[in-house]
């Protein structure tokens, strides 16, 4: 199993072991509504006083070679802190309505959570998330997909210096911040049936790294537990 992001997006929080500053830049408006409601509970043997849970709100965007395809509100959760001194955190859960495709006769695409998650942050990337997508028409099997849980995409987000990080809110303590994944590769999809030729035609499929970008500007708040 990879090393073990969560604010995409991405999401995926640098934020998770950040020390504050004092000045809190103006908070832009409006601040999206934050749901707590899916925040795990800590493990049983969590160190005392060092859990939060991170709600993350973000508006994404995936790019499929020249095609862009906008993702709405994608929402995540997860809670963090320490396990016997050491880094530790739970997946809570992840929340994307389908998003209409344009140019493909009212094909659909939702983002589910792929089984993975990294969201403390180094130096190299702000963090990774296994995701797959749901692709629905009326013409397709249930089955469609982008990618599968067995076998998600794996997206490592870096800083997006389009949306730097920003510290909205000190009381409760709340960011935004922007992440891009431009090495994303996007396999054919899987269990579309005698019509999988069309879609994959339709989405550009496959197409390899370095010809997609995923980008998510995100907001982040936190709650101790």
């Amino acid at each position: 199993m990879r090393r073990l992001l969560a604010a995409t997006a991405a999401a995926l929080s640098a934020a998770a072991l950040l020390v504050f500053p004092g000045h809190a830049s103006a908070a832009p408006s409006p601040l999206p509504d934050f749901d707590f409601s899916a925040c795990p509970a800590p493990p049983a043997n969590a160190d005392p006083g060092t859990w939060r849970c991170e709600a993350f709100v973000s508006q994404g965007v995936l790019t499929i070679s020249d095609r862009e395809v906008p993702l709405g509100e994608i929402r995540l959760t997860f809670s963090e802190g320490r396990v016997d001194g050491k880094y530790a955190q739970v997946f809570g859960d992840l929340q994307h309505a389908p998003t209409r495709i344009s140019g493909t006769f009212g094909a659909s695409l939702r983002l589910k959570y792929g089984g993975y998650s990294d969201f403390q942050s180094n130096d190299e990337r702000r963090g990774e998330l296994d995701l797959y997508a749901a692709l629905r028409h009326p013409l397709l099997p249930k089955e469609c997909t982008v990618g599968t849980l067995a076998a998600p995409l794996h997206s490592v987000v870096k800083d997006d210096p389009a949306v730097p990080f920003e510290v909205i809110s000190q009381n409760p303590t709340t960011v935004k911040f922007g992440v891009v994944d431009s090495q994303l590769a996007l396999p054919r999809t899987t269990g579309c049936g005698p019509l999988a030729p069309v879609a994959d035609r339709l989405l550009g499929l496959p197409s390899p790294s370095g010809r997609n970008t995923f980008k998510l500007a995100t907001y982040v708040r936190f709650k101790p537990l």
